[in-house]
Order: C-alpha cells, then structure tokens, then sequence
C-alpha cells in the first residue's frame, strides 16, 4: 500500500512540473506575441535578445558600456502595452544586478547619455507577481536614459 501510494505521490510531482514548464512555455510565447503586435502597431525597429528581451536603442551614448557588476544612474518611465505609464522616476547609482532581469540585459546595450526601449516579456519583468499598478504575467514597455554608472 505504502508502495502504492508513493508511486502516485511521484506521478503527481512529475505531472505538475511538466505542467509549470507547459504555462511558461505558453507565457512566454503570448507575450513575444503581444510585443511583436506592439512593434508593429508602433513602427519600432527592435532587436531580439536570445532571453526573450527585445530592444532599440533610440542614442547609443558615449564612453565605455556598463555590465552587470555597475552601479546605474537612469530617468525612466514604465508602461504597460496599453500605454499606461506606471512609474516616470530616477535612481541614482543602483546595482544593475538588482534590478529587473529586462533592464540587466538591455541597459548594457547603451554608454552613458543613451536611450534605450526595452520591450520586457513578463517572465524578465515581474513574472506572475502582481506590482503596484502592474497586473501579473506584464509586458512592460521602459523609456531609460543612462545618466551614469560606476
């Protein structure tokens, strides 16, 4: 009986694990699907990240590139696709690593005094976890200027 037992325990980890990975898979192919209609609808000429990311670097800026061990200084304003803004803010010398997985891969794309569109798919943004005014499973669309970094 115990043997029994185990053995369904054991299908049931196998089956929902295969079923996590299946609303992943499905996410994240949504929302490559919404940002490629918002590409369209909007005339933006975007790169494609191998994560998913997809960007355009509107100033590339001058100087050296900042990595994923920098301290950033940005203006930036969040929207949603919709176009709600949801934040049009600064931060002054934050580390890159703590920061949303979209921004640790597009901000190294620019030199300081560039501009940058990040067209951010959920699973690098905040993935399921509802922010604020950000709803879950977010396309996120960031205007950032690079001020600085060290």
């Amino acid at each position: 009986m115990k043997q029994i037992t185990l053995i369904c325990c054991f299908i049931t980890l196998i089956f929902s694990g295969c079923k996590k990975d299946e609303s992943t898979t499905e996410q994240a192919t949504d929302d490559d699907a919404k940002i490629q209609a918002y590409i369209k609808a909007n005339n933006i000429k975007a790169t494609k990240d191998a994560s998913g990311l997809y960007y355009q670097i509107i100033t590339p800026g001058t100087g050296n590139y900042p990595n994923s061990n920098s301290n950033v200084s940005v203006n930036y304003t969040g929207k949603l696709l919709d176009g709600t803004v949801f934040e049009t803010s600064s931060l002054s010398y934050s580390p890159l690593s703590g920061l949303i997985q979209g921004w640790q891969i597009g901000i190294p794309h620019i030199n300081v005094g560039g501009r940058i569109l990040l067209l951010v798919p959920s699973a690098l943004g905040y993935g399921t976890a509802k922010q604020d005014n950000i709803p879950a499973n977010s396309v996120l669309v960031f205007t950032i200027d690079l001020i600085g970094f060290k």
